[in-house]
């Protein structure tokens, strides 16, 4: 037994590590704060940039090793300690777990905490309402409910995939990263993945929204960062008006993306129109 598929097997006793092992370069398992002792591994980090084509070929093992590749970004380019995964910046403390929660319920009160509060929870002045309104039109009226599915999610794994060498090829300091988990969704709880921790201490209840996209769009979880996430789009929207609507989900669930972004929901959704390619950032 190699050491790449001892360590799998500790991350996933119950799977099939035999089946990726070999096409695994030098790395090791990290635990959630590595100060601590005792702690299960809960994540695969390979020591060096991932090799063009491997977060494929992982990919496709997934149904049989039971471990999703993820691809990885640091904090900074280019620096050693690579936050937060090689430093085990992460989490499985507070966990809950993704199906306890009803999506669109999330979305909702993520629409409303960030229309009616501000960063520090309280509730907006005139001036800052106005501005507000601008950001969101033309929602003003609230929360306009969860945007319809997509009518076909074509091949979600193949845009998977394109994603991936698409983004192995725009920034070679990637590392793979393994996690047992059945998608990538699940693997951000599964990991502990604490980036949006300033928006949400949960991220189980970032999961359920990522698995709800999943199955409403096809979404894949390509890449994560320190505070980023970008995911494949099989089934993009069309035209402004149905973008519009997944852009207030986006709102809801990452509002800097809109905040320290685009400006408006309006703006916003002309960038979704086609895009192949969901990016989130948390503050």
């Amino acid at each position: 037994m190699t050491d790449a598929e001892r360590d799998l097997r500790r991350l996933l006793p119950s799977g099939d590590p035999s089946a990726v092992a070999d096409l695994l370069p030098t790395g090791r398992l990290v635990s959630p704060g590595e100060d601590e002792e005792g702690l299960a591994p809960v994540l695969w980090l390979s020591d060096g940039p991932a090799p063009f084509g491997l977060w494929e070929e992982l990919h496709r093992e997934h149904p049989r090793s039971g471990l999703w590749p993820l691809l990885l970004a640091p904090l900074r380019a280019g620096e050693e300690e690579f936050r937060p995964w090689g430093t085990g910046e992460l989490s499985t403390v507070s966990a809950s777990e993704p199906d306890w929660y009803d999506p669109a319920a999330l979305l909702r009160t993520g629409w409303e905490y960030s229309t009616l509060v501000d960063s520090d929870g309280e509730s907006l002045d005139p001036q800052e309402s106005s501005e507000l309104g601008r950001s969101v039109a033309p929602f003003l009226g609230g929360w306009p409910g969860t945007a319809p599915a997509a009518g076909s999610v074509g091949d979600p794994d193949g845009a998977a995939r394109a994603l991936a060498r698409e983004l192995c090829a725009g920034d070679a300091g990637l590392r793979i990263g393994l996690v047992a988990a059945a998608t990538g969704a699940e693997a951000l709880t599964a990991c502990g993945w604490c980036g949006p921790v300033n928006h949400e201490d949960d991220i189980a209840k970032v999961s359920a929204v990522l698995l709800d996209w999943e199955r409403r769009y096809g979404t894949r979880l390509v890449q994560a960062g320190f505070a980023e996430l970008e995911l494949s789009v099989p089934a993009p929207p069309e035209d402004a008006g149905s973008a519009l609507r997944i852009a207030a989900e986006h709102f809801a669930f990452c509002p800097d993306n809109v905040f320290q972004g685009a400006g408006t929901l309006t703006e916003y959704a002309a960038g979704l129109v086609g895009a192949e390619r969901w990016s989130f950032w948390w503050d």
